[in-house]
């Protein structure tokens, strides 16, 4: 019975694999569920028999769940240093982001997707970092990442996209101080 139990738990998995690159290749409207089940190496039926349909496929394949670390008493100056090495493996090429931002602008389902990760898990992790007005402070530093991984990994803008992590930190963080600690615009 365990054996069944782990080949049921793979092959979802080698399904949500398949579904992500072929959605982030592809997008929404020209990815079927015969092209996802021919990359993951298995019948159509059983992609219908694990999620359904196609938008649930989408919806289990943009599920994205970011470890913050807990931010509470981090001076604004050191919240580069705690997070972007954290966004640099989910933004990654083969990172569940990537596909999540491609498929965003021109499928609801997925800027709902992004959105709900941006209410749900980013703007409450900064917040405890913000001394006022969190929400603005969070979308700023959200729409800061957001337009690095377009230009970084969707772009490929030089040298943004050879950049390292570190590099980045190096330039992010200022930005990410005066976002999260300077006084806020009246």
């Amino acid at each position: 019975m365990a054996a069944k139990i782990r080949d049921a738990e793979a092959t979802r998995a080698g399904i949500l694999d398949a579904a992500r690159t072929q959605f982030g290749t592809l997008g929404f409207d020209r990815a079927t569920i015969r092209s996802i089940a021919s990359a993951a190496g298995v019948d159509p039926a059983l992609v219908m028999h694990y999620f359904g349909n196609k938008a649930q496929l989408f919806a289990a394949a943009s599920h994205l769940e970011i470890a913050f670390p807990d931010l509470t008493g981090v001076a604004p100056e050191r919240v580069a240093d705690l997070v972007l090495p954290i966004f640099a493996k989910v933004w990654s090429a083969d990172g569940p982001f990537l596909t999540l931002l491609r498929s965003a602008a021109t499928n609801h389902a997925a800027a709902e997707a992004l959105l709900k990760v941006f209410v749900e898990q980013v703007a409450p992790a900064f917040a405890v970092v913000a001394p006022d007005r969190a929400q603005e402070r969070a979308a700023m530093v959200g729409s800061q990442m957001l337009g690095l991984v377009v230009a970084r990994n969707i772009v490929g803008v030089p040298p943004l996209a050879d950049m390292d992590v570190a590099t980045l930190t190096d330039w992010l963080r200022p930005v990410f101080a005066h976002y999260l600690g300077a006084a806020a615009p009246d």
